[in-house]
């Protein structure tokens, strides 16, 4: 937009980049996902979204679909850099910062920090 003269012409290029399948919100959501959703949790990657404008209605779609599969991320990423229970508070409270850095939930992590698998969870 900085270096076009009018806006008109611009909006008829996105317009057909659209049309024509180059420019695309779920497309985009998709390579996210695919991207980084095996390292961090569901809230970072549904922020991403916000942040580049992707429909609420795709982003809510996405968060839903990432949720279901948050236990299990969340287990392989602590696992890779912990794979341990913690054994005082002070290493509870690492692991703990260093998961909701990643963006998953304090439910996951409580549950994880806990021993507490997926199957036996109900999860």
């Amino acid at each position: 937009m900085p270096f076009a003269d009018e806006a008109d012409p611009l909006e008829a290029l996105l317009d057909e980049l659209e049309r024509d399948g180059w420019l695309s919100d779920s497309r985009f959501a998709e390579s996210l996902i695919n991207r980084r959703a095996s390292r961090v949790g569901t809230s970072r990657i549904v922020s991403e979204l916000k942040r580049h404008a992707v429909s609420q209605t795709l982003i809510e779609e996405t968060g839903a679909q990432l949720r279901e599969t948050e236990m299990a991320r969340a287990q392989a990423v602590w696992r890779k850099k912990y794979g341990a229970l913690p054994t005082t508070v002070a290493e509870r409270a690492r692991q703990a910062r260093f998961l909701m850095a990643r963006g998953f939930s304090q439910s996951i992590i409580g549950k994880i920090l806990k021993g507490i698998d997926e199957e036996w969870s109900g999860d």
